[in-house]
Parts: structure tokens; sequence; C-alpha cells
């Protein structure tokens, strides 16, 4: 057998991830918050960083032309110059008082109430053990076991704390919690308090023929004690506040109109100007070769940073303001004439990759005119008509929302009728697409709507 030998040349294209082009994508996929945190870390962990002070004149690293963002400047100055009669429409009724907490509501009643200090410590150990939605999830057994009481004491001490407001608190599960506040209402009695008892499973699934043939009432009947129940509230402590549920949203983007005009603004406001330190530079010019490479390694990575934050800056601009042309109808007239978009039309008005336009949206909002809503809201599959038009899924589900709103609740609307009315609006669409965005919607089925 003869092995033959040969070397042949060949040409392939491979993508190097150079550590810089790693951290431009990780800078890119990073909101405000999570940008300034990266900052922050950078700024204590490299001594040629360091934050450019407001009013200074020293001057900073060149990388960037200036002269892109000056529009960027000039539509700063136009949102920060609107005039009094524009800022009477500002909305007061969003800045409201803080709520107290559900521990201080309970801790205040039970402060209140004449016991003893040994059933004190027994409430205050099931009110701190409630969740934020006010049920006790720890077993009575395991609580007398870990403050060496009595079940009886622990059951006198729920007692006592079930009865304090709201209605329905210290629960152990739904059924309690409904009985706990038809109980205070006096009305658990009658069918009513059969169907709480027995029956929440059927009420759920609407066999309210069922439930009348069972207990051989009318329908009338039943829906006027279902109506009962429905309106209690299943998370009794919800209605308070937690400093555990609180989030903050900061916009990484705003769109503002202005004379007919929309701008966008990408909001840097949270994050430091940055600038290299001149002192480190002459370093450099030494001949200490250890320190030269420190240096060097250090300012290679300032420059890295500096260059990713302005790439995220311009790329999130040039995102946004590609999405707001292709939904101007949206900001001028709202959300029934949201437009189908996918990532890739935007890609390819901006001139980047699919990827890139994925990485700048994610995780990120945009305040408008119309509201605060995550960037990706904006991109949204949709369905096309014989006339060639193009309706999103969002006005989709708003036309839905609508149709259910306006139907008669002794005779509620089908998803096959609902479809064959879309279809008169020119808006092809299957019977199981709306029952799919229906449910999306939190909209109950024909059979638990219908009003008898």
């Amino acid at each position: 057998m003869k092995m033959e030998f040969d070397l042949r040349l060949q040409q392939t294209q491979k993508l190097i991830m150079t550590p810089e082009l790693k951290q431009a994508i990780e800078i890119l996929q990073l909101n405000s918050l999570e940008l300034n945190a990266l900052i922050e870390r950078e700024l204590e962990t490299n001594p040629l960083l360091e934050k450019e002070e407001a009013g200074e004149e020293e001057d900073i690293y060149d990388l960037y032309e200036l002269s892109k963002y000056i529009r960027e400047v000039e539509e700063k100055s136009y949102y920060d110059d609107f005039d009094d009669e524009e800022m009477d429409e500002i909305n007061y009724e969003n800045f409201v008082s803080s709520k107290p907490s559900l521990l201080d509501h309970l801790m205040f009643q039970l402060h209140i109430t004449p016991i003893s200090p040994k059933m004190q410590k027994i409430c205050e150990y099931i009110i701190f053990s409630l969740s934020p939605t006010g049920y006790l999830k720890e077993d009575v057994e395991e609580i007398a076991n870990s403050l060496e009481c009595s079940i009886d004491e622990v059951l006198e001490g729920l007692a006592i704390v079930q009865s304090f407001d709201p209605p329905g608190i210290g629960a152990r599960n739904l059924q309690e919690c409904l009985k706990l506040q038809l109980m205070a209402e006096d009305n658990y009695k009658g069918l009513i308090k059969e169907f709480v008892d027995y029956h929440l499973n059927e009420i759920a699934e609407g066999k309210y023929s069922y439930l009348a043939k069972l207990y051989n009432v009318s329908l009338k009947e039943v829906q006027a004690a279902v109506d009962v129940i429905k309106r209690l509230n299943p998370k009794p402590g919800s209605s308070f506040s937690s400093t555990a549920d609180v989030k903050y949203i900061v916009p990484d983007v705003q769109v503002v109109k202005r004379n007919g005009e929309y701008f966008v603004i990408v909001n840097d406001s949270l994050l430091p100007r940055l600038k290299i330190n001149n002192y480190y530079q002459a370093i450099l010019k030494s001949h200490d070769e250890e320190a030269k490479k420190y240096v060097s390694s250090k300012l290679q990575s300032a420059i890295w940073l500096i260059k990713g934050l302005e790439s995220r800056r311009e790329t999130l601009y040039k995102v946004v303001k590609a999405i707001v042309e292709i939904q101007k109808d949206f900001f001028e007239r709202g959300v029934s004439y949201l437009k189908p978009m996918t990532q890739k039309q935007i890609a390819d008005m901006v001139g980047i990759h699919e990827s890139t336009v994925s990485r700048a949206i994610n995780g990120k909002y945009v305040d408008t005119p119309r509201g605060l809503f995550k960037i990706k809201f904006f991109f949204q599959s949709g369905i096309s008509n014989k006339n060639g038009s193009e309706f999103s899924a969002e006005t989709i589900k708003n036309l839905i929302k609508k149709l259910i709103e306006e139907e008669d609740p002794k005779s509620p609307l089908s998803d096959q009728k609902i479809a064959d009315i879309l279809k008169e609006k020119n808006i092809n669409i299957s019977r199981r697409t709306v029952a799919k965005y229906r449910e999306e919607c939190n909209i109950p089925s024909t059979i638990k709507r219908r009003r008898y």
C-alpha cells in the first residue's frame, strides 16, 4: 500500500473573539443600573480611570468624534426647555404617599390587644411567619416546637391574628382565607358556605349548571352566590406595601416629542463620564519595564471600556431611532396602531447584525409620551390581511378585548365567533389564535364569562 503526502493552502474565515469585543458585547447587553455597577467596579480596580468632575476642563482621551452627538445634545436641550404650560400636564396623582407594610399594620393591632405576654410572643411569631400575601405557611406543630408551647396555644394565637384587619389574614389555605372573610361580614351560610367548603374547583371551572342540579336551585341563585365569593380577596396581604416588592425601573432611552417631531435621547445621567488619569502616562516613558507593562495593560483596559460605552450609546440610539420611524403611528395614535416588527428589520435599517439588536434591547426600557415600555414590546408578530395591511398581535388583542367588553354577558362570544367578526374586518385569524390571545390577556372562556 502506497501512502502519499501533499501540502495544500486553504483560506478560511473565522471570527476571533478578542477581549475588546467580548467587553463591548457585555456592555451592550447591560441596562443603565447594571452598567453603572460595572463602571464603579472598574473605577475601583483600574487606577488609570477616573470620573470627570462637573466643570472640569482637563483634556480627556479623544476616542470618539463629538460631532456625532451634537444633535443629541441639541435634543437634550429641547427636552430641558419645556415651558410652564407643558409642565402643567404632569399628572401629580402619580406621586402618592407610601402605605404601611403588612407587618406594621398587624403589629399595631397586636400592641393594642389586651393579651398575656406569652400569647403576645406567640402572635408576634405568627405575624413574622406570614407570607407577603398574608398566608401562614409554617405548620402549627412546628411553631409549637419552636416556641416550646402547646398546639392549642398556637391555635389560640392564630385565632387572635386571624381576627385582625384585613379579613382573611393568617389563613393556611385559600378555603380558610375565603371563610374568614365571609365570617367577618356574616355571609358564611347557605349556598355560599356550601360552595366554599366543597365546590371551589367547580366554581373555577364554571360548572354552574352542575351546581344548580346538585342543590336543586336556579342558575341565577348559583350565579348570585358565586358573585359573592368572587369579590373576596384571595391575597389579603397584597394591598400593603413591602420594600422587597419595590422595583425601580430606570429607562435607558427617552423618546420625547417637540414641535411635532420625535427625538431619541440615550439616558446616561446615571453613568459617570470617564477620563484617563494623565499622571500614570508618565510611567510609560520610564525605564521600569514591570511598571510600564502594568500601566500599559490598565491603559488598554480603560480605552476598551470608554470605547465600549460610546459604542453602546451609539447602537442604542440608532436602534431606538429606527423603532420610532417604523412605529410612528403608535406614538401618534396609540397601541391599536402598533405595527408588526422584527429584529431583522431594525438590523437592516441600522446596518448591524440581528444578534446585536437583540443584545441592545435586552432588559432595557424606553420612556415615551405613551408611557414606559420594555423595548422588546415594540417587536410584535403580526397577521396580514387580503389588502396587504398588517396588524400586530397587540393590536388584535386590543380588538378582542373590546369585542368581549361589548358582548352580551348572557350570550358571550365564542372564540370562533370572534374570529368570524375579525375576518369581517379583513383580519384573517383562526379560532386557535383567538383562544391563544384571549388567554394571554387573562380573559376567561365563554362558559366562565356567561351571566345568568
